[in-house]
């Protein structure tokens, strides 16, 4: 009997257009989902951001000798825009993780087959991990973003002709502007490290034009310009900054091994907090050390050089602080990818010539990728919405706040993210004691309040503590 074509099939021939259109409708959705419905509210660092944003000054450069500068500039520019709302808050780190989901996803295609890229894309974007950052109106995006925008612009310098000295202006642009996030010096460091000591990198970097090298090395030069002017005058956040040494020394290595440890081996006994802990579930964990195993066999390819080097960069970095489990994200999702590589070639190299048994051997694989989006996105799920350890970190206050309140009565504690939400919500007041015969109190600053009345108690949807803001007016 001839052997039957499945080349011809309409599936077949579109499976990756397919795959690619269902995976972009997936990501739009779950950001949107998490964005808007999950966990539901600001937690006490995305407050902080607010704060951090708003204070936001050209005029006063010292206002800008702050980390993560860049996300802080594009959050401001959201404020003025649209003002400051619960959406608005998460609206940068949104965008920022549709475009790194969208680079990874091209990264993925550069560095492996096209259907491993396909199916480790819908693992990642699944991944709790990745949603609660995507969603979190905080810094930690960046930790993905920036790297996943180095490796492919970097992919892009060295193999790619057309148009290579704009790939070298972005990638000069974009290794510069990450020196201002926290421990982003790792990625370059593991990248210079890979070219350096890579025959084929070293070889490829040497055919590069040096006269356009020194252009793009003086742009890099001009964009650190203000951030080696901050650690000139503050030697200890370089030291936090660029290296991640904590503030606190020496740090307590023996109990931050057991915290690392936890934090990803500890499948028995999960835990949400605003770390979901494992970080990676079982079956993905698994996968990623058989990709790790994978590079290390192929230790002579680029790619394994520079992973390899990245995950001998960050093991100090978070032994030395152990809640920075975002910036494995990337090498463990393109260990992940490793790993189902060689799963893939294993079944394939079992049946070479038989093309009933390559297909069918899809099946197992399709329902371990399932099992793992369906895992991954119950874990966030459940773990951000059903539990009750986690409700009481995150507010929605901001959402229960009247439009029309003119004067806004807060605690000391409050005071600073309320005046930042004030500045760029008309005629709203912010003050810590009343000075109008009408206002809005806060559950906090309720107290001490004598010749008012309370009209009306807004309340939130919690089971305890849910009486969060008070209309008063004087007696």
């Amino acid at each position: 009997m001839a052997t039957r074509d499945f080349s011809n099939f309409f599936l077949y021939r579109w499976r990756y257009v397919i795959g690619y259109v269902v995976l972009g409708l997936l990501l739009a959705g779950l950001l949107l989902f998490a964005g808007l419905y999950l966990p539901g509210g600001l937690s006490n660092e995305e407050m902080t951001s607010v704060v951090r944003s708003a204070s936001l000054s050209f005029t006063n450069p010292e206002t800008l000798a702050i980390p993560n500068l860049p996300y802080y500039a594009l959050q401001a520019g959201i404020f003025a825009l649209f003002g400051v709302s619960v959406l608005t808050i998460k609206l940068p780190s949104l965008i920022l993780a549709l475009i790194s989901a969208i680079g990874f996803i091209l990264l993925l295609r550069r560095w492996f087959k096209p259907s491993i890229a396909v199916l480790a894309s819908f693992i990642a974007i699944t991944t709790g991990q990745f949603l609660f950052i995507a969603q979190s109106g905080t810094p930690s995006i960046l930790y993905i973003f920036w790297p996943v925008a180095l490796l492919l612009l970097g992919t892009q310098v060295t193999r790619v002709k057309k148009l290579r000295f704009l790939w070298k202006i972005l990638f000069a642009i974009i290794a510069a502007l990450s020196l201002y996030t926290p421990l982003s010096i790792y990625p370059l460091l593991a990248i210079f490290l890979a070219v350096a000591l890579h025959p084929h990198l070293r070889n490829a970097v040497r055919r590069l034009s040096k006269p356009r090298l020194i252009f793009v090395g003086t742009l890099f030069g001009l964009i650190i310009a203000p951030l080696v002017w901050l650690i000139l005058i503050n030697p200890q956040l370089g030291m936090t900054l660029l290296i991640g040494i904590p503030p606190s020394w020496p740090p307590d290595l023996g109990t931050n091994t057991i915290t690392v440890l936890r934090q990803y081996f500890l499948f028995w006994a999960p835990s949400t907090t605003e770390i979901m802990t494992p970080v990676y579930g079982l079956g993905s964990a698994l996968i990623i050390g058989l990709g790790l195993y994978r590079l290390i066999l192929t230790r002579e390819t680029t790619r394994s050089y520079l992973i390899i080097f990245w995950i001998i960069c960050l093991t100090p970095v978070l032994l030395l602080n152990p809640n920075f489990t975002t910036v494995t994200f990337v090498p463990s999702i393109l260990m992940l990818a490793a790993g189902l590589t060689s799963l893939i070639a294993y079944w394939y190299r079992l049946f070479p010539l038989n093309p009933y048994a390559r297909i069918a051997g899809l099946i197992p694989i399709v329902i371990l990728v399932g099992g793992l989006m369906i895992t991954g996105l119950a874990r966030y799920v459940y773990g951000y919405h059903y539990s009750p350890q986690v409700a009481p970190l995150f507010s929605n206050d901001l959402t229960l706040l009247p439009k029309d309140t003119k004067e806004l009565v807060v605690s000391e504690d409050e005071k600073a993210f309320y005046t930042a939400v004030a500045q760029y919500r008309d005629n709203l007041s912010v003050v810590t004691a009343p000075t109008s015969a009408n206002f809005v109190v806060t559950r906090d600053a309720r107290g001490g309040l004598e010749n008012y009345r309370v009209t009306r108690i807004i309340t939130n949807s919690y089971s305890q503590d849910a009486d969060r803001l008070y209309v008063m007016t004087r007696v």
